[in-house]
């Protein structure tokens, strides 16, 4: 059975498949130190150079000005729960052919922002420093000494003259066609030829995630009171071109999966409140759903961090079937999500820092996991990158436990 019919098998509750080997995704800083401490170095994860589109390019600038030939620390290299190619991050071969895991899923590489994308235009740099204009029109400052994701500065869409401005000149409908990169007929070959999940939309692409990506989160935030209207229209509007591009796609090439990007959570709670969710997202999030559904994907997984218990039935209300990555780190218990909420889907549910424990606290962090395994419907992997404090010795025993538990759970 490969990455594609297990992911499949595993999403549909079918509890004799063993569920896949993932992980969500390293720090580069992570990936570096597993090589000292004896990971075998074959497939040195490269940053790419070449821009595309805005779904797997944001942020090439700023990582491709740090000179050297190491990985930046702050950088994420992609692990199979976190899909690849986004954000200009790398995906990692050799931890993955180390502890035999499987292929990962591969988002489809079409723009669904703005169209033409902006050009990338370097304001300002020097040895720590970079101030660049990315493909989203985001002003972005990424400070090379640390190299995590750049900040922004300033943002595309300022008022509702700059959102009506941008809505006629980058979002249009009747341009479809021109958001596919050069190399489409020959991703398409490998798309349609796969032995991995093939999954669509990932980051920024979500209903609150694309407004604070492009808007800012103290502007997104009075909007939805002091502008509903304008709220409305850019859901609306994104709404109707994610449609029409993913109806393209689909009827090119059959997709597994459908990823939605918010980020709405943090270390207490949904940094909205559930009205607002009721009102501006979830009438969208069931055209998405009911979209996609109805031209057969049936899989759509939602990505926040934190602190979401309280929201998932409004996720729910919404058409979302599963969700990631069940940050436990932040206070989720995986336990409960499971029995409160038996048919949605899971991805994640691991505490990563405290796998830097060492053997006895894994075991224990590991006995949830178990639990939940044998229920079906789960994909266990780090409640995000693993971090640098984890050393390869601990990571190596419980990536090795791990795949044992995944090895028992299922008769295939």
């Amino acid at each position: 059975m490969n990455a594609r019919e297990r992911f499949h098998e595993v999403m549909h509750f079918n509890t004799e498949v063993c569920a896949l080997k993932w992980e969500f995704g390293y720090w580069g800083g992570t990936v570096d130190r597993f090589y000292k401490e004896g990971l075998p170095r074959k497939y040195y994860p490269r940053v790419p150079d070449k821009v595309s589109t805005p779904t797997a390019s944001l942020y090439v600038p700023a990582w491709n000005s740090i000179a050297g030939n190491s990985l930046p620390e702050g950088i994420a290299i992609t692990g199979g729960g976190l899909y690849w190619p986004t954000q200009g991050f790398p995906l990692d071969y050799d931890i993955r052919n180390y502890f035999e895991m499987d292929k990962g899923q591969i988002l489809v590489n079409v723009n669904l922002l703005f169209s033409p994308p902006f050009e990338i235009v370097i304001l300002e740099e020097d040895e720590e420093h970079l101030v660049y204009q990315d493909i989203d029109g985001v002003k972005r400052h990424f400070l090379k000494t640390t190299g995590v994701l750049p900040s922004g500065l300033e943002y595309p869409i300022k008022d509702k003259q700059s959102w009506l401005r941008l809505k006629e000149e980058r979002l249009r409908l009747d341009s479809i066609e021109n958001r596919f990169p050069p190399n489409w007929e020959e991703l398409l070959v490998w798309y349609r030829e796969r032995d991995f999940p093939l999954v669509l939309g990932g980051y920024p692409h979500g209903l609150f995630g694309t407004l604070a990506h492009l808007m800012g989160y103290d502007k997104l935030f009075l909007a939805y009171y002091d502008d509903p209207d304008l709220i409305h229209d850019m859901l609306q509007t994104f709404t109707d071109l994610w449609c029409a591009v993913y109806e393209e796609v689909l009827s090119q090439v059959e997709v597994d999966a459908l990823h939605i990007w918010e980020d709405m959570s943090f270390g207490k709670g949904s940094m909205i409140s559930p009205a607002i969710i009721k009102n501006f997202m979830v009438p969208y999030y069931r055209r998405l759903t009911d979209f996609v559904k109805a031209k057969g994907v049936d899989i759509i997984l939602l990505d926040t961090d934190g602190y979401c218990f309280d929201i998932i039935p409004l996720l729910l209300e919404g058409g979302i079937t599963g969700l990631y990555p069940i940050e436990v780190s932040c206070g989720m218990d995986l336990l409960k999500v499971r029995k409160a909420f038996p048919q949605l889907q899971l991805l994640g549910g691991i505490p990563k820092g405290e796998i830097a424990k060492g053997k006895e606290r894994i075991d224990q962090i590991l006995e949830p996991v178990w639990e939940v395994l044998k229920s079906g419907g789960y994909i266990p992997f780090g409640d995000h990158l693993i971090p640098p404090e984890v050393g390869f010795s601990e990571f190596t025993y419980y990536r090795r436990k791990l795949n044992e538990l995944i090895e028992k759970s299922g008769r295939y």
